[in-house]
């Protein structure tokens, strides 16, 4: 297949990388001045075109009120002709018949930046002004004044059609060098379409009736999207995207509830409603589906069997059970197509149908393989109670005198490296970018201890890359009581680790930071 590259031809670069240039010419000021050039003329042609085709519209009105004294000389004609006749007053009522009744004497106003220099005259004077050249022209004793005024009228309209013509010649010329080039103007949306689902009132009345939820607006919204540290351990703790100092914030973003991460499924308030009617009452569901078409939503079957799981580990085999049953009839309307609610009701609801049984055998293996692993869980949980605890990364000084101080990089950095740990300290969660805001180690720990292992180990490697972390001696006031026993104390401590260095010939460095795996 032959690929025509000839449209980018059309592209108007302003910026060339590959131009040549004058050794004596710096090239950067040469693209600049070459820009402004383009950005200029483009404005100027522009201007242009805007003031043509509005003097355009000017010609064109005054054309027709030109025709306008012409068709009313010709009419009266013959009066002219009659002995007594004064030309100035033939012409004055022939100017008054032509202009009609003034509401359409005014011309439009001129696009911003055109003719702002003069005011633009009404119609009427333009005529009056036609008008008197038109008897100067034709002088004081002419031997046939109305063919002489006839005459002259009809060379304005002349001079006015070849300005008109030389006006249309030269606005194509301007609006077919405009098209030439593609510019970014020249962007625009080729299709949209949007669809609106029709509600019915009652469910806009609901809508209308229920409690508004309490939402947290936040700086950045956009970070909580982000897939970076986004994975599980073999714990199945939660990402280090999420892990914050503050409390959860329920759904900060108002997004869909369809687009929540699966880890954190559960039903909305209309799928928790629709769990609690009882199994068997098929009428009460196909009404209450019918009002809440919403409800068959794929998101609402994984919710109820999510809490399906959650009630039979919480001991409730009655409720656990209803959860399930409502979530495969949900799943079966959807799957049976178009028509998939009523297909499914008129199968379930007539006596001794093939549908009835497969249905309720569907729910009985569902909810035993439910009731199965909840309790393989809770027998795990008996046996082994420690085995729920996570191991947890956590920050501390080795040198108990020392302290781990945090610097946040500069928002708006100058040096390389404050840029590569400007963008090192953006790429972590929100939360975490607070706790290191607040230069508080606590909650920096805080917010580590809600991330596994593995997102903890890279955030650490992150904050030594970035260079966030520094370890600081701390100052011992000596004056005091309590100082000169913990200088003693240091002395003593520091004879020790020197006789214990020369033993092992291997030493430790004082102003390291401990990275220790609690759990």
């Amino acid at each position: 297949m032959v690929v025509n590259y000839s449209k980018w031809d059309a592209l108007e670069l302003s910026d060339d990388s590959d131009i040549e240039v004058h050794p004596n010419v710096d090239k950067r000021s040469f693209i600049r001045a070459k820009q402004n050039q383009i950005h200029q003329q483009r404005f100027e042609r522009r201007h242009q075109i805007e003031t043509l085709k509005y003097e355009r519209i000017i010609n064109d009105g005054l054309l027709q009120r030109i025709d306008k004294l012409l068709a009313s000389l010709h009419q009266h004609a013959e009066e002219a002709k009659a002995p007594g006749q004064i030309p100035d007053e033939f012409m004055m009522q022939a100017l008054m018949d032509c202009a009609g009744d003034g509401s359409d004497d005014v011309p439009p106003e001129p696009p911003q930046g055109v003719h702002t220099q003069t005011e633009q005259p009404r119609y009427s004077v333009m005529m009056a002004s036609l008008v008197d050249q038109v008897k100067k022209d034709v002088g004081d004793n002419p031997k046939d004044w109305f063919h002489s005024y006839v005459t002259g009228v009809e060379g304005h309209k002349k001079k006015v059609n070849g300005l008109q013509i030389e006006l249309n010649h030269k606005l194509s010329e301007l609006e077919k060098e405009e098209g030439r080039k593609i510019t970014s103007d020249s962007i625009h949306t080729g299709f949209s379409v949007s669809s609106v689902a029709k509600e019915k009132e009652k469910e806009k009345a609901k809508a209308a009736a229920a409690p508004k939820s309490e939402t947290v607006e936040v700086l950045n919204p956009g970070t909580l999207k982000k897939d970076a540290l986004k994975r599980l351990d073999s714990a199945g703790q939660s990402s280090g995207a999420e892990a914050d100092v503050d409390e959860p914030i329920p759904n900060t973003l108002n997004v869909n509830e369809d687009d929540e991460d699966e880890e954190h499924i559960e039903p909305t308030e209309l799928g928790k409603t629709f769990a609690k009617i009882k199994m068997g009452d098929y009428k009460k569901c196909l009404q209450f589906i019918s009002e809440n078409h919403a409800v068959v939503a794929e998101r609402e079957t994984d919710g109820l069997l999510v809490q399906g799981f959650n009630a039979q580990m919480e001991g409730k085999p009655e409720y656990a059970k209803q959860c399930v049953h409502q979530a495969l009839l949900l799943q079966y309307c959807r799957s049976l197509g178009r028509d998939g609610v009523g297909v499914f009701f008129k199968r379930i609801t007539t006596s001794g149908h093939q549908a009835q049984k497969v249905f309720q055998e569907d729910v009985n293996n569902t909810y035993a393989r439910i009731r199965s692993r909840c309790a393989e869980l809770a027998k795990e949980k008996e046996s082994n109670p420690k085995a729920t605890e996570t191991e947890q990364i956590q920050l501390h000084a080795v040198d108990p005198n020392t302290s781990i101080h945090i610097n946040i990089p500069s928002p708006s950095p100058t040096e390389e490296i404050e840029v590569k740990a400007r963008a090192i300290f953006e790429t972590f969660p929100p939360g975490l970018q607070r706790a290191l805001e607040s230069g508080e180690l606590a909650k920096v720990n805080e917010v580590l201890g809600k991330m596994s292992v593995e997102e903890a180990e890279e955030v650490v490697e992150k904050l030594g890359e970035g260079g966030m972390l520094s370890v600081e001696e701390g100052v011992i006031d000596g004056t005091t009581e309590e100082g000169r026993e913990k200088l003693k104390d240091l002395e003593e401590k520091a004879r020790l680790e020197k006789m214990a260095e020369e033993a092992t010939g291997n030493g430790a460095g004082k102003d390291e930071v401990e990275v220790a795996a609690v759990d």
